[in-house]
């Protein structure tokens, strides 16, 4: 079933919800990321993602981040979505938004997150290059998406 949702601004009071957003959705869908990789990750994402970029989220009922797309256009710098709420659209309407709204055409997937790839690929991006190292310089291959033309 695909949901509505309102797309607002990500604000400093949201970045531990939207950090454990982050955790539970990497905990989902990068089983190749070790206890220690992903602890070491989260200050990054802290500062290079939630306080560093134009972040936008969708909201449950009580408030709460349940989503959110950061976006340096031309491109998705990231998207995560709380696992149960996975299925309902709130993917594909923040990408949509990047899109129409933000002008992104490009995103990058770790290579061994098939699920990430096939979403991409489903709305229409297509992959251009593949990097060894992750955008942290760390050994976790990039595959790079363009929206096809």
């Amino acid at each position: 079933m695909t949901l509505s949702f309102q797309i607002s601004n990500l604000k400093p009071a949201d970045h531990p919800r939207a950090l454990d957003v982050w955790e539970a959705s990497v905990r989902a869908t990068h089983d190749f990321l070790d206890e220690d990789t992903i602890q070491s990750l989260k200050p990054l994402v802290q500062e290079a993602c939630l306080e560093c970029l134009p972040v936008y989220c969708v909201r449950d009922d009580s408030q709460a981040v349940i989503g959110f797309v950061g976006v340096e256009s031309p491109k998705i710098e990231a998207l995560f979505i709380d696992p149960a709420w996975r299925g309902n659209g709130i993917g594909r309407q923040l990408v949509s938004y990047a899109v129409n709204e933000l002008g992104a055409e490009l995103v990058d997937v770790n290579e061994q997150n098939e699920q990430a790839l096939g979403f991409y690929q489903h709305l229409g991006f297509e992959v251009a290059h593949r990097s060894d190292v992750d955008g942290f310089g760390k050994p976790f291959p990039l595959l790079h998406l363009k929206l096809a033309e």
